[in-house]
């Protein structure tokens, strides 16, 4: 909030004199009430706003180095501003020998009395801050900016306020079919636009110091925060939803400058440890590396390279994107996979594809075709090998669908969704098909290594068995393994000893060399090397139990113990 303290100008002794001897205050009502739309602005004001019009700044942003804090000015067309700033100048103007005054209307910013030490004098662009010209005569001050481009918000504050921006952006999200009811609006500015903010920042608080007063950066109403006090309107009007800043669907525009493209190379020179390579940005200059050097440089530093105030553009910024996102759906359920010879992710090897297909395929095929999405992310509690079966009640898995255009739909849609899965292909089914929350999915995860998983193993031996040979397996319980990481997946899993735990086994005597093993086991353990010991690596294993060889014909996934996702009546 602006502070509420009262500025007093010493009284003249003429005025002194005859008032006789005694200076009161006077403060010119009048003038207030007649400020109109500028009535949160006060005389304090009135030489800041003289100094930014002189210099080319917009009406937008010398409210915003006033620190107003009412939105609704701000949403006032651009020429009636210009011409309410004229009017407050006019309507102003004391007469220096008789002004004293109070600050009323405190906005949300803070603006401090204070008693300011001395600068320096006023120096060059060699040195700091140049010269400004007399801005004793405002008609020349609004007119002469009337049709120039500001030169601290680069015209986003101008042109691109109005309504044919507002309806290019609109046309551009109803042409993009999009499902939503809110959305949020964000930007992207040149950094360039700190470096001038910086400039314009020095010029104010050299003058406020002139008038005892001090004004922090943070004082200012960001640019962001004014721009979006004056379009959220005007997009909720067009678009026909609210603004929310919780929104998934988001609307973004991108702008650039590329006439002042280089201001900010000044600052790799004087803080070269602000700006280092990264691999994704295409320039070191990026925004937030140009406000962490311009928090570090020093004021003269600053000034020795940059004007002050910021020279005005020739051009306007211009809108290099629009564009529109909306937030990840995420749909889970549970899926069976029948198939020998079907892979959960698709199976690529050195760039060679070795199966047509797999199950995230299968699955998310048709999911990206309704939600019309651009892409997808599987995922799913645990995973079988390419020739094992998941049988039972399936393998709970969730499916993020990015940036999709189509986000609702009825559980009669879903239901009919996951019929059209099922009728694609033989090798899978879903069940219990839903959209959840993206912290639901962390259920999933959580059970990966806490919940226990059954399993059916076709089991061969080399040497021939009787039933009373296997019989004894039925009897261990909680057996403990140690399982280095097998050699089948070390490309893709680090080296380590695992402790898992067969919680109970069940033995089905076949022949005098297969035996089927039903298994109860701790998420995660390695079946096939619990059985055939993968040259000593599990410890124990079936095969040093029975003291022969063994080895694993066939197996299958009989549960998974996650009670996640929910089921549903399908």
């Amino acid at each position: 909030m602006r502070s509420a303290s009262p500025l007093r100008k010493p009284v003249p002794a003429p005025l002194a004199a005859r008032e006789g001897g005694r200076a009161r205050p006077r403060v010119d009502r009048g003038a207030q009430r007649e400020l109109s739309s500028m009535s949160s602005l006060t005389e304090k004001d009135r030489p800041i706003v003289q100094l930014l019009l002189n210099t080319g700044t917009c009406p937008r942003c010398i409210l915003r180095f006033c620190c107003v804090g009412s939105q609704t000015l701000y949403r006032h067309p651009y020429k009636d501003l210009m011409k309410d700033l004229k009017a407050f100048l006019k309507k102003n103007q004391e007469k220096e020998d008789t002004v004293c005054f109070d600050v009323v209307d405190p906005p949300c910013k803070r603006i401090r009395l204070e008693h300011t030490e001395e600068g320096p004098d006023d120096v060059n662009h060699n040195g700091g801050l140049q010269q400004i010209p007399s801005v004793n005569n405002e008609d020349t001050a609004v007119e002469n900016l009337a049709v120039k481009v500001c030169n601290v918000c680069l015209g986003v504050l101008q042109e691109f306020c109005e309504v044919d921006f507002v309806k290019k952006v609109c046309q551009k999200v109803n042409s993009a079919d999009y499902q939503f009811t809110s959305f949020v609006f964000s930007m992207s500015l040149p950094p360039q636009l700190s470096v001038r903010e910086r400039a314009a920042w020095l010029l104010v608080k050299q003058e406020m110091g002139n008038l005892g007063l001090s004004l922090a950066k943070d004082d200012i109403v960001q640019l962001k925060e004014a721009y979006k006090w004056i379009i959220h309107p005007q997009l909720s009007e067009e678009l026909g939803v609210p603004a929310d800043g919780k929104s998934l669907f988001e609307v973004s525009v991108v702008f650039a400058h590329p006439e002042t493209d280089e201001e900010c190379h000044f600052l790799a020179t004087a803080c070269p440890d602000c700006f280092k390579p990264a691999k994704n940005k295409q320039s070191v200059f990026t925004r937030m590396a140009v406000i962490k050097a311009l928090e570090k440089i020093k004021e003269e530093d600053f000034l020795k390279h940059f004007p002050c105030p910021p020279s005005s553009p020739k051009n306007l910024c211009v809108a290099l994107e629009i564009q529109c996102n909306n937030g990840a759906v995420f749909v889970a359920g549970r899926y069976n996979k029948y198939s020998r010879n079907l892979p959960q992710t698709p199976w690529i090897i050195d760039g060679e594809r070795k199966l047509e297909s797999s199950v995230e395929e299968l699955i998310s095929g048709h999911l990206m075709a309704e939600f019309k999405a651009d892409s997808f992310n599987f995922s799913s509690s645990g995973r079988e090998d390419v020739d094992v079966r998941t049988l039972g009640n399936g393998r709970p898995f969730a499916i993020e669908l990015v940036n999709p255009r189509r986000i609702h739909f009825t559980a009669e849609e879903m239901k009919g969704l996951q019929q059209t899965i099922n009728n694609s292909s033989d090798k899978i089914q879903v069940r219990d098909l839903q959209l959840v929350t993206r912290e639901a999915i962390g259920r999933m995860k959580e059970g990966e290594e806490e919940k226990t998983k059954t399993y059916s193993a076709l089991i061969w031996t080399d040497k021939a068995i009787q039933k009373e040979d296997i019989a004894f397996l039925d009897d261990i319980k909680e057996l403990k393994l140690d399982q280095k990481t097998p050699l089948r997946v070390l490309h893709r899993r680090p080296l380590a000893v695992r402790c898992r735990i067969i919680h109970t086994m069940k033995s089905e005597y076949i022949d005098e060399h297969h035996f089927r093993l039903h298994l109860k086991t701790q998420a995660g353990t390695y079946i096939k090397e619990f059985v055939h010991g993968d040259f000593g690596r599990t410890k124990p294993n079936i095969g040093s139990l029975l003291n022969r060889t063994a080895d694993i014909l066939e197996l299958d996934v009989e549960s998974v113990d996650v009670d996640w996702p929910p089921a549903l009546d399908n």
